[in-house]
């Protein structure tokens, strides 16, 4: 199932598998490298067709300068904010919830609902454009804040319940089985015993779904409309002219918009990586 691991006895092998990794991490990070290399640059020096030398002159700090002075990203990124870490929240405090039913409470149709939380991950979110639409005029949420926290959390609770589901079922069962005979409900089980376990894995769901969140751009266009609740992906697209476009100050606001999940990701590394790992049972 697994790929055998190469033996310390063949170089050839190693030193073949060591130029293949290197090889599709450069190819990965090449377009990186030309956000970066662009966002050095000046507009004449885009204009003259220079996009992988190095650049005639460095404009960092004036492209950087104009995103802030000459486009709206700022707004746009605190509407990113403003959506983001309330949809984070409520999808770790529901998955986490009904994680903990479905793994310890088994009751009449709790498979056939887990069954229903990992189906919604294999359905292409774009089949509901028209639906989600619709229903959020009709319910007078389209071009709010309120329309992508809600569809955010609606269809990230599925994947987030399988993730946290199978961390809390990994959890020995005697520590349930000594909170229930010392007379404690479930909700305490859930605060005091469950939660401080499976901090590592919420750190881990949480850098991804702030990931999946932040990033989103098909949803942030299909239910906002005016500038006003826009997040920065679709504020991104907004940067483009008509006839021509800064690409270096749209590549300078694209590192911009990269800092919060990177961020977030190298402050709870850590975390990250320990919760990935959670589930392992020492002998």
């Amino acid at each position: 199932m697994y790929p055998k691991p190469i033996a310390e006895t063949a170089p050839g092998s190693r030193l073949l598998y060591a130029i293949g990794v290197w090889t599709v991490l450069l190819l990965w990070l090449l377009p990186v490298f030309a956000i970066m290399l662009t966002a050095f640059r000046t507009f004449e020096d885009v204009m003259a067709g220079n996009y992988w030398g190095w650049p005639d002159d460095i404009n960092l700090i004036g492209n950087f300068t104009a995103v802030f002075t000459q486009t709206d990203m700022l707004h746009y990124f605190i509407n990113s904010l403003i959506i983001t870490i309330p949809s984070v929240a409520a999808v770790l405090a529901l998955s986490t919830m009904t994680g903990f039913v479905l793994s310890r409470y088994p009751f009449r149709g709790s498979t056939l609902l887990f069954a229903v939380f990992i189906a919604g991950n294999f359905l292409p979110h774009q089949v509901f454009m028209i639906p989600v639409r619709d229903l959020m005029v009709s319910l007078g949420l389209y071009d709010t804040y309120w329309a992508l926290i809600i569809f955010h959390v609606a269809f990230q609770t599925g994947f987030a319940t399988l993730f946290m589901r199978n961390f809390i079922a990994a959890l020995p069962a005697e520590l349930f089985q000594a909170a229930r005979a010392e007379g404690a409900s479930p909700m305490q089980i859930l605060v005091q015993i469950v939660v401080p376990l499976i901090r590592p894995a919420l750190a881990a769901l949480a850098i991804l779904l702030f990931t999946f969140i932040w990033n989103d751009y098909f949803w942030a266009v299909v239910l906002t409309q005016t500038d006003a609740v826009k997040p920065v992906t679709a504020g991104l697209a907004n940067l483009r002219g008509e006839w021509v476009s800064s690409w270096n100050v749209i590549s300078a606001a694209t590192l911009f918009v990269a800092v919060p999940p990177v961020l977030m990701f190298f402050l709870m590394q850590r975390h990250f990586v320990a919760g990935l790992t959670l589930g392992a049972v020492k002998g």
